[in-house]
């Protein structure tokens, strides 16, 4: 099973109606194939981390690098995994709001830095920060909270 967190910059904007529309579509299309995760969105940008079978991800992530709404995609962290993080969790969703007060190992003020990130992604502090950030909302977050709307959640 294989692990992938990325990030994009949206090309348009994402008002609450376009993020509740994303993620409805997202979740059904990735219950169909298998897999599960979780989406961050904040200032333009998106950092999403998918898991489920490997040629599931791939097109996935094919999808995402041809969708003309994203540009600057950029793979951060991709890896053989035995278990999911996010099980039953067809798409986690957190609004920047719904974090900024909370005390989140690993939170960012901002996503900028992932612009500028070496070739070699484990040597920065991101790959950490994810790490941290992933397990905090696993462990803090039940899996029904997946089933919120950007609009509930800003």
């Amino acid at each position: 099973m294989l692990s992938l967190v990325y990030s994009s910059r949206a090309v348009v904007g994402f008002g609450l109606d376009a993020l509740d529309e994303l993620l409805v579509h997202a979740r059904t299309a990735n219950e169909a194939v298998g897999i599960t995760g979780l989406l961050l969105y904040r200032d333009h940008r998106f950092l999403q981390l998918l898991e489920g079978p490997e040629a599931a991800v791939r097109e996935k992530m094919s999808f995402i690098t041809e969708d003309p709404r994203h540009d600057h995609v950029t793979v951060l962290l991709e890896e053989d995994v035995t278990r999911r993080q996010f099980p039953g969790w067809t798409m986690g969703y957190a609004a920047e709001d719904s974090l900024r007060h909370a005390e989140v190992p690993g939170y960012r003020t901002t996503f900028d830095d992932i612009d500028f990130l070496p070739d070699d992604h484990e040597a920065g502090p991101v790959v950490p920060a994810l790490r941290e950030l992933i397990r905090w909302f696993r462990e803090t977050r039940p899996a029904g909270t997946e089933r919120a709307t950007a609009q509930s959640r800003a």
